[in-house]
């Protein structure tokens, strides 16, 4: 995520908003007149589309999260403090279903895959259908759903 700073003429504010939406994912558009009132500045939170540029690489997903054994275990707690019939909330099934990635990455040098790579690629799709309510992914999350895993877990450990 970044900070995106514009100063402009007032005229161009609703068409620089627009050209912002269009090529980032931009949060709120807060507009401030210049101290001496003949332009606009422009202040967003953007972060690039999800669906340009490639997944990150695993090491790169990975790079801030904790050992395999203490995610297996926070997966583990996690489910066991929780209340009968209580649903889980996103960072357990995100973080569940980068420790599956990441164990399944671990079984995969090359083909036959096991049933490793099954259980993350079924932890992904949870999550995406799980997503899918509140975004619109696009085609190439649905393609690689463990891609999707990756990307996701890396913007949540970044802001942790």
């Amino acid at each position: 995520m970044f900070e995106i700073r514009i100063i402009c003429a007032p005229a161009d504010t609703d068409r620089i908003v627009a050209a912002l939406d269009s090529a980032f994912a931009v949060g709120i558009v807060s507009v401030f007149p210049t101290r001496d009132g003949g332009r606009n500045r422009l202040y967003a939170d953007a972060d690039y589309h999800p669906e340009t540029g490639e997944w990150p690489a695993p090491e790169e997903a990975y790079s801030l999260a904790p050992s395999i054994v203490r995610e297996i275990g926070w997966t583990a707690r996690t489910a066991a403090n929780k209340a009968f019939g209580e649903d889980m909330d996103r960072e357990y099934w995100l973080r569940k279903a980068a420790l599956l990635d990441r164990v399944a990455l671990l079984d995969e040098p090359a083909p036959p895959f096991g049933d490793a790579t099954e259980a993350a690629h079924a932890a992904a799709v949870y999550l995406l259908d799980s997503d899918r309510v509140e975004q619109r992914l696009a085609e190439r999350a649905e393609k690689d759903p463990r891609g999707y895993i990756r990307q996701e877990y890396a913007r949540w450990a970044k802001n942790q």
